[in-house]
């Protein structure tokens, strides 16, 4: 099993890498996440180890009812939150990975939190197809 998904987008090289993060955050947007963190993981690596690679952009997405009962059946949930969301150039493009939670919440032994998984990964699948 995989633990992610994703989609490359190809094209105009004039949209631009930002304007795929404003597109991805409003799909998210429109499945009920919000974005709480933006990690310029390109830019932190380029700052403290003085290395260059392409841009690469860690979202933080949280769905605020999902991740609700999550923690109601997890307690500890909060060390596997928010779902990341990354957004990376590539050679033929831009190209937008989700986590796959059900992946992840494998690892966490809680029947409870399969069919949350299950839900969660609808939407991220959602936003990914919808780019």
């Amino acid at each position: 099993m995989s633990y992610y998904f994703n989609k490359t987008i190809q094209g105009d090289p004039a949209i631009g890498f930002d304007a795929v993060i404003d597109k991805v955050t409003a799909a998210l947007k429109a499945e009920g996440f919000g974005v709480l963190t933006e990690i310029d993981f390109s830019g932190t690596l380029k700052k403290k180890l003085e290395v260059e690679i392409p841009n690469y952009r860690i979202l933080g997405a949280c769905n605020p009812q999902f991740a609700y009962k999550s923690y109601q059946q997890e307690n500890k949930i909060g060390v596997m939150l928010p779902c990341n969301v990354i957004v990376q150039q590539v050679e033929n493009g831009i190209e937008v990975s989700a986590v796959d939670p059900i992946a992840s919440m494998q690892g966490v032994g809680n029947k409870e939190l399969e069919g949350i998984a299950s839900e969660v990964q609808a939407k991220l699948k959602a936003v990914i197809d919808s780019l």
